[in-house]
């Protein structure tokens, strides 16, 4: 099968899922670097996908206290186009912050306003969403229905961003998404699974608090839903597209 960016960018997508579901160390590196090698043979219509696959190389390098190959990896990814200056604020990447090899690739880094707004959100969304997923956990435990309750997620922008970066973080937003709802799902079927065969061999069990349940948690998914859907991206009116450096290094708070 011939290679093409939408083929890399699902494979991108499975393979963040996958590190971010079973951890760095049972999953590796080498779907990273395989991205990156073929994204690179589809010439400049591959930048973005070799600029995220160093983008995820260069975080967990830094997770891992490998200060040099992060950079390494980081100054890769903003040859190929990585301008997500929003991601750089994360606790993990601010020990890097005094190293001058880590400012020069941060100042060459350019992003429209616009595109800015849309970092800001990605990244708001993210948290949003583990939260979300921590909250459900509690609210899940003691539940005696057999429901499924799944984790809603807000749509990802269909504006045209304005630089390709961008991209690279909606794939983040995505995959975190896909993570965090495969997890829930899987606790969820365990949980209904379970209480269908206590229910056939308790004879006391509880059917009517099953059914309260049951309905407390169709009117808490519906609102999770409703809530999902009314934090989707709105592009503010007259937002500057033009292309300038990054906000001063240090000046971003990181959602939370």
């Amino acid at each position: 099968m011939v290679d093409t960016v939408n083929s890399l960018a699902t494979r991108l997508h499975e393979v963040l899922v996958a590190l971010l579901t079973s951890g760095p160390a049972a999953v590796g590196t080498a779907g990273l670097h395989d991205v990156i090698a073929r994204a690179t043979a589809l010439g400049p219509d591959g930048g973005w996908l070799v600029a995220a696959g160093h983008g995820s190389l260069g975080e967990l390098a830094c997770l891992n206290g490998q200060a040099d190959q992060a950079i390494l990896h980081l100054d890769a990814a903003v040859a190929a186009g990585f301008n997500d200056c929003v991601a750089l604020h994360t606790a993990p990447m601010r020990p890097l912050h005094h190293d001058p090899r880590f400012r020069s690739l941060y100042e060459r880094m350019r992003i429209t306003p616009a595109d800015l707004d849309e970092f800001f959100w990605l990244h708001q969304e993210m948290q949003i969403m583990v939260r979300d997923a921590q909250q459900a956990t509690v609210d899940n435990i003691g539940r005696l229905d057999t429901g499924v309750s799944l984790l809603p997620q807000a749509p990802l922008p269909t504006r045209e961003p304005n630089t390709l970066g961008v991209l690279i973080t909606r794939i983040d937003l995505a995959a975190t998404q896909s993570a965090l709802q495969q997890a829930a799902v899987k606790a969820e079927f365990q949980r209904s699974s379970g209480n269908t065969s206590l229910s056939l061999i308790d004879d006391s069990w509880d059917y009517d608090r099953a059914r309260r349940d049951a309905w407390y948690a169709d009117d808490v998914d519906t609102r999770r839903q409703q809530a999902a859907e009314a934090r989707a991206f709105v592009e503010r009116p007259g937002a500057d597209t033009t292309l300038m450096p990054c906000p001063p290094l240090g000046s971003i708070t990181y959602p939370g």
